[in-house]
Formats: C-alpha cells, sequence, structure tokens
C-alpha cells in the first residue's frame, strides 16, 4: 500500500489543498458555495452559502469542461456520478444500464493538443459495462449509488484541463469533485495517460491491442477490461503480452492466461458454487459478472482490473501491450474465440503524448 498515512504527520512544504466542484468551478480559495440559488430550486429559500449548485448538466452533443487548473500541481482525487435525463435508456434492454459509454473523459497536460487519457467514464472507473459493480481497490473505488473515485496522482507543471463529452442523444446530469494540491515537483516527472480500444469481436489469431504507439520514457501502472463471451465453455487462456524497448515478435513479458494476469486462476472459479467468484483487492480483481438471465442478457459478461502499483513494468523508449482470445474445443485444443473485449490501458511517461487511434463510434461503443 501507498505511504499515504505515514505522510500526514510531515511538515506540508507549502502546499496548498484545493477542489474543483460545480460548487466552485474554478477552485478558487474562498470560492465554493457564491453560486446563487435559481429560481424553484430546492435551495432557494436558504440564502447565501448553502447548497446552491451541485451538479450540472450537459446536453446532448456538449462538451463540460470540468477543471482548468494552473500548475504547478498534483491532481489527487476525483470524484464522479452522473444520471441520465432518461428517455432513450427506458428500453426493457437498457433499464439498468448508465450511460456511461456515451461519456468521454479527457485530460489534457501542459497545454499538448493531444489528450493523455481518452476513455468512456465507465472503463476509466472500472464499471465499463455500463453497471453498477463495487470495486474496492487501490486506485479506483466505485461505491454504492455509482459513486466513482480513482485516486491516481498526477502531477502537472503549468496547465491541467479536463473536460468530458456528451455523446448520447440525451442529456446529462453530473456531480463531480477534482481535488488537487498547488505543489512544486521535482525535475523527472511522468505523466498520467490512459487509453481506451474495443475489439468486437476480436479476429481469430489476432490479439487485442491494449496499447500501442507510445514513445517516451514511463511505466505501465493498470489494465482494466471488459469481456463479454460470445462462445459456450472457458474464454481466458489468452496470454497477455508486454513488448518493450523493442521487442519484435516475441514478447519480454509473457504471463501464462487471462485469469492469471488479473491475479486470479483456475477460471476464477469457486469450486464450491461452481460458478464465476468475484473479487476485489487493492491490486487486481473480477469485479463484474454479469450472468445470462433468460431474456435479453444473452451472454455472460466480466469486468476485471489489474493494477502494476508494486510491479509497475518500466519502459525506455516504448511499449506494447495485448491480449489473445482463446478458449478450448471440446477435444482439448486451443479455440480462437470471437468476442467482445474492450481495454482502458494506464500509464505514466514523459511528454509529448502521442496521438491515438480515433475512438469508435457512437454505434460501435454501446455495450
Amino acid at each position: 500500500m501507498n505511504d499515504f498515512l505515514n505522510e500526514l504527520w510531515l511538515h506540508p512544504r507549502h502546499i496548498q489543498s484545493r477542489a474543483v466542484t460545480a460548487e466552485n468551478p474554478d477552485g478558487s480559495p474562498g470560492g465554493g458555495a457564491k453560486s446563487p440559488a435559481l429560481a424553484g430550486s430546492a435551495s432557494e429559500h436558504l440564502g447565501e452559502g448553502w447548497k446552491t449548485r451541485p451538479s450540472v448538466h450537459i446536453p446532448s452533443g456538449n462538451v463540460f469542461t470540468v477543471a482548468d487548473i494552473e500548475g504547478p500541481g498534483m491532481i489527487r482525487h476525483i470524484w464522479m456520478t452522473c444520471l441520465a435525463d432518461g428517455s432513450v435508456y427506458r428500453l426493457p434492454w437498457m433499464r439498468d444500464v448508465h450511460p456511461w459509454r456515451d461519456l468521454i473523459l479527457r485530460i489534457w497536460w501542459e497545454d499538448q493538443e493531444q489528450p493523455s487519457v481518452e476513455c468512456p467514464l465507465g472503463d476509466f472507473f472500472a464499471c465499463g459495462w455500463g453497471r453498477f459493480a463495487q470495486v474496492t481497490s487501490e486506485a479506483v473505488c466505485v461505491n454504492p449509488g455509482n459513486a466513482m473515485n480513482c485516486y491516481w496522482q498526477m502531477p502537472f507543471r503549468s496547465h491541467c484541463r479536463i473536460t468530458l463529452e456528451n455523446r448520447s442523444p440525451d442529456g446529462a446530469t453530473l456531480y463531480y469533485q477534482v481535488d488537487y494540491t498547488l505543489q512544486d515537483l521535482p525535475d523527472d516527472i511522468c505523466y498520467f495517460h490512459t487509453q481506451f480500444r474495443r475489439s468486437n469481436p476480436t479476429q481469430p489469431k489476432q490479439p487485442h491491442v491494449i496499447l500501442d504507439g507510445v514513445r517516451g520514457r514511463g511505466q505501465y501502472a493498470g489494465t482494466y477490461v471488459c469481456w463479454g463471451s460470445n462462445s459456450v465453455g472457458w474464454w481466458g487462456e489468452g496470454e497477455v503480452k508486454f513488448y518493450i524497448d523493442g521487442d519484435g515478435k516475441y514478447p519480454t513479458i509473457c504471463g501464462t492466461g487471462t485469469e492469471d494476469y488479473f491475479c486470479g486462476s483456475y477460471n476464477f472459479e469457486n469450486t464450491s458454487t461452481h460458478e464465476y467468484q468475484t473479487f476485489c483487492t487493492p491490486y487486481a480483481g473480477l469485479c463484474q459478472v454479469i450472468k445470462p438471465d433468460g431474456l435479453y442478457q444473452s451472454q455472460t459478461r466480466f469486468g476485471m482490473y489489474r493494477w502494476h502499483i508494486p510491479d509497475p513494468i518500466y519502459f525506455e523508449e516504448n511499449i506494447k501491450v495485448d491480449i489473445q482470445a482463446l478458449g478450448w474445443t471440446e477435444y482439448g485444443k486451443f479455440k480462437c474465440l470471437s468476442d467482445d473485449v474492450s481495454s482502458a490501458a494506464f500509464w505514466y511517461q514523459t511528454l509529448p503524448t502521442q496521438a491515438f487511434p480515433d475512438l469508435p463510434p457512437r454505434e460501435e461503443m454501446e455495450v
């Protein structure tokens, strides 16, 4: 675990705490709870300094600037929860699904044109299937009421900008808080990055690429994967491979199977119940299993995370990460699968950030 508790007794060394919220959108000192209450709102009778603007509304097709911060500083915690306006999510097979794939989180560092984070909101917070899953880990916590939290530390020297794009045909209401500090930083910082990719379906003998195109020095910090099984039987024989600093056909780090990479074993099976066993630990977990319901939910779906916090994977020049989609034939041979695999890769690197692949159209992001 990180030594946060061991740091609380240290002298703060000229560190200033700030937070960007709907109540204090620029994080300024003494700038909170100043918005006037709207006529007809729940707080119009309370007067100044009370709860007047706890959320913002993002219309369909709009981009909302969550934070625009001058550094040097460090993002230390992000909390978000959102509600769809609702009309398009009332179809029977969507009644429990949230529009988290329609909300695209982006973060820019130091006035780059290329964002260093570009990821659907749910996948960023390890809930890529649009359904609530309790996540209890060191880097990400998702708590009851669809409260999404991340604790990745994100340093920046001069500027940080965070936006949320609403690609849904409906509006969304966002509650949020970005906790950060203004502070001096060492010379040799790396910047936080996240990239989303999807293969739907995976192609025979073509691994799903989790990350590629990275140029710079840094360390790989984590993986979240949504896996939708389209076949009967076990789906997780594929290996996760890390190609580091010029590796060609063969990787430097090669795992033994999907559940092994996510720190489980033997099909994630509870041998007493003969069912998948969900689990959450500080650094790895099978946080979600969505089972067929005999009606609209026809496939089994899984959400898994692995945070390389105590065991980062370092690279000096470049890195590529991929995962195979493999199951079994009835004759005991490995079988290439055509499954639905989405991933979010988390890493730190020096700037500049290389261009990411374009996100798929909204229709191809649906779950």
